[in-house]
């Protein structure tokens, strides 16, 4: 990604220090860092003028805060991140939250190396991760599933990133989730550096109540120690290789129940003792009482002497590219081919035998909020329209998604994308295309939500465009 230039008038952090106290106060530090500001104008030569084929994830809050992939003069790559103004409407907060974050730059994160405020516009900047999200390699791997040495590297190195963190100052972090972990050219984890900034002033700070802290619950904010809470769901997700909920993994360890929180792919290739001590150290992060759960430098000391293989390369572990080796070869699915040539019946019957597979991760939050009548009049309206969808009656079905989408906060990817599929039905390309994007807000690496973009694109005659989408869908498949 280029060599990486200094944003600090002071000497830069390293592992050796990861764990070291902070020795000037945050405000005195703020004051001797410097973070570059980008022009509007960089950024929107980097982002290809912030194409929607170069949207890498997007959330809607209060509006669409997306990330884009770009690409500066000097060929490093970059991650920005534009908010609305709505979300920030004064620019000085906002500027003061980034240095606060620009200055922690460390091996650990996902560095930010600037921001932009001009007009109405806010930016963040930060280093590109080319290897994806955690979530990704994770949850919806094809080749192999991530190794427990692997898995252990992750824990550490996150718990590293947020000890460093906590210990400069900065100890609240929004909605940790696999999402957040990425992993850079040598196949290292990374924390995004996104996460210290909120998607807007009074934005929530928990996007799933299934796994926030009881205290966020209680009380709807965060303390330090919900970063720990939020760090054993993350546990939680290495063991078992799925989105678990807390209330549910608490109980299966008061059972001792441990095999059943371990992730079936990993086949028994993994010790025993550190799977328990895993699983013990994830339940002390999970403890209802933000006083009982332990701290981050208890977490790193804890996980040290767990790692394994530490002299093989992440990337080796990882199964990626690095180096000289040439990068594999894609070829698109059977969805991408009918997007490809707009066959629309063969989309058809491609989003049925799916069916609703990718939002199993959200079932919980479902159920979550399935406690009023109304609640079930809501999801009488999907299941009509998935029925009118199976009978091919593609304006019932919009009619019946749309009542369900607009009654409620809970957004379903798939449903997203069944909608799109009927928009297209009814000749409605531009909306098709907004739904296409809106199943990006729930699954950021889906690819059947870039494949459903293209062939909204295709539709709209941006044949350029529809083919890049093709490209990037296949090379996350």
């Amino acid at each position: 990604m280029g060599t990486r230039f200094c944003l600090c008038f002071r000497p830069s952090n390293n592992i050796s220090n990861l764990n070291d106290s902070a020795d000037i106060e945050a405000g005195k530090e703020n004051e001797k860092y410097w973070l570059p500001e980008f022009s509007l104008d960089q950024l929107r030569a980097a982002t290809s003028g912030f194409s929607s084929h170069n949207v890498v994830s997007e959330h809607g809050e209060k509006g669409p805060n997306v990330v884009y992939k770009g690409k500066l003069e000097d060929g490093r790559l970059i991650a920005v991140k534009r908010y609305t103004l709505s979300a920030w409407p004064d620019s000085s907060p906002f500027l003061e939250a980034a240095r606060a974050v620009g200055r922690l730059s460390n091996e650990r994160l996902a560095n930010l190396i600037g921001c932009c405020v001009e007009d109405d516009e806010r930016f963040l900047v930060a280093e590109f991760m080319p290897n994806a999200t955690l979530s990704k390699h994770l949850f919806q791997w094809e080749t192999q599933p991530m190794k427990w040495a692997m898995r252990l590297r992750v824990a550490l190195y996150v718990a590293q990133a947020l000890d460093c963190c906590s210990s400069k100052g900065e100890a609240l972090y929004h909605d940790l989730n696999a999402y957040r972990v990425m992993f850079d050219q040598d196949g290292n984890p990374r924390l995004s550096c996104f996460g210290f900034i909120k998607n807007s002033t009074d934005g929530k700070s928990y996007t799933n109540l299934a796994f926030a802290p009881p205290e966020f619950l209680r009380t709807g904010s965060v303390i330090p120690e919900s970063m720990v809470y939020s760090f054993g769901t993350l546990l939680l997700n290495l063991l078992s290789g799925r989105h678990i909920p807390p209330s549910h993994a608490l109980d299966l360890i008061r059972d001792k129940d441990f095999l059943m929180l371990m992730d079936s792919c990993l086949e028994g290739h993994f010790s025993n003792d550190d799977s328990t001590e895993l699983v013990r150290l994830a339940s002390k992060c999970l403890q209802y009482e933000p006083h009982n759960r332990p701290n981050f430098k208890h977490i790193v000391s804890a996980l040290v002497p767990l790692q394994e293989q530490t002299e093989v390369p992440s990337y080796v572990l990882m199964g990626v590219p690095h180096g000289n080796i040439p990068p594999k070869q894609t070829v698109l699915s059977p969805l991408g081919e009918a997007c490809s040539r707009l066959d629309l019946a063969r989309i058809h019957e491609i989003l049925l035998m799916i069916g609703y597979k990718e939002d199993e991760g959200d079932q919980t939050e479902l159920s979550f909020q399935m406690w009023t009548d109304q609640m079930q009049e809501r999801l009488n309206f999907k299941k009509r329209g998935d029925a009118a969808f199976r009978a091919k009656e593609f304006a019932s079905a919009i009619d019946f998604y749309t009542e369900f989408i607009d009654r409620g906060s809970i957004e379903s990817g798939t449903l997203f994308a069944r909608r799109c599929l009927c928009y297209l039905m009814s000749d409605m390309a531009q909306e098709a295309l907004g739904d296409a994007m809106q199943a990006l807000v729930r699954h950021p690496e889906w690819p059947t939500a870039f494949y459903l973009q293209a062939a909204a694109l295709k539709s709209l005659g941006l044949d350029n465009d529809a083919e890049q989408t093709l490209k990037d869908g296949s090379s996350i498949c």
